[in-house]
């Protein structure tokens, strides 16, 4: 049975069972929290990122973007739809070592259970893009990722790669969270078992398409006037300082992320427990203020007994057991 299948029906029973949890106030379901990195870059966050799901009993999704396993002299095997060959809003990897480098986080993340979802290549807005334009791009993603220690010249082609390459990325988010219907048509082609690209006023229950679910990040009160906000990092980013770098001077901006974060949280783990999603990038905005706040609210929330901290795949294939399993438990409950 695939992936995407099974995915499919655990949305369909988490909808039905849900509901009658809500009914019975003793049988409350898990606390959900995804959290998720876009682009995945920087090979500091990548450590430091692992590190707090050490700590914190978590799983992530990255979003790759697969231009960072390119370098400057390979970077001519990528062209974008509708641009020219070596062209990516993002940069590539400086060198071939460095891609070595990120290759063997990635490696090492999957066998620490995180997922490795998809942020397409180049992180180009495919608003405009067609069907085809998409699967052009997905068809990059998957022979970059596929080949990337041939492309690269690399030795140490870890027993099992190209097998996790070609059957293990079953999740995706659109650059700029940018889709159109295209991207949707492409994506149930290509046989994803989700999309995370949706954005919503709150948190919400995964949708149902073509065989395919469907995430959104919430949007989330925040600040002073709890204003709301789409519950990433560069969206706070923009809301706090405008898009532009400062110092976070007595930590304003980490304790309002902070704050969003757990009144978004404590609103559902109280409530409905309704899946909360916050989305990362591995750029540290405003002095790091969000990735403290990230690492302070993991540490809050994700070792409770009622809370799981999971990566999308992860909580496709628990939040639904199959009839007759033992009961979720929390991570580290």
């Amino acid at each position: 049975m695939s992936f995407a299948f099974r995915a499919g029906a655990a949305v369909c029973a988490l909808i039905s069972s849900s509901t009658s949890s809500l009914a019975d106030p003793a049988a409350k379901p898990l606390q959900y929290v995804i959290i998720s990195f876009d682009g995945a870059h920087d090979l500091a966050q990548w450590d430091r990122s692992r590190a707090l799901a050490k700590r914190t009993g978590a799983s992530f999704t990255y979003f790759l973007s697969c231009v960072f396993l390119l370098s400057s002299e390979t970077r001519r095997l990528y062209q974008a739809p509708g641009k020219g060959h070596g062209r990516s809003n993002v940069g590539f990897a400086a060198t071939k070592d460095e891609v070595a480098a990120r290759l063997a986080q990635i490696w090492a993340a999957r066998a620490e259970g995180h997922e490795i979802g998809s942020h397409g290549c180049g992180h180009f807005d495919g608003k405009d893009w067609t069907r085809a334009d998409w699967k052009k791009e997905f068809d990059a993603f998957a022979t970059i990722l596929r080949d990337a220690y041939p492309i690269n010249g690399l030795p140490g082609e870890p027993a099992g790669w190209k097998d996790f390459a070609t059957t293990q990325i079953h999740g995706f988010r659109a650059p700029y969270l940018s889709t159109n219907k295209a991207l949707h048509q492409a994506l149930a082609e290509r046989r994803f078992a989700y999309d995370a690209s949706g954005v919503s006023r709150g948190p919400t229950l995964p949708g149902r398409t073509d065989g395919m679910a469907n995430f959104a990040l919430p949007q989330i009160p925040e600040g002073p006037s709890e204003r709301r906000v789409i519950a990433m990092d560069y969206n706070l980013f923009v809301r706090h300082s405008g898009g532009f770098e400062k110092a976070d001077a007595d930590a304003v901006f980490e304790n309002r992320a902070y704050g969003a974060f757990k009144a978004a949280f404590d609103t559902q783990y109280q409530g409905e427990r309704i899946p909360l999603q916050l989305g990362f990038h591995f750029t540290l905005m405003n002095d790091g203020a969000y990735w403290r706040a990230l690492e302070r609210f993991a540490g809050d929330v994700c070792l409770r007994a009622q809370v799981a901290c999971v990566s999308y795949e992860r909580y496709l294939e628990q939040a639904a057991p199959s009839p007759g399993a033992a009961p979720a438990v929390g991570i580290g409950g």
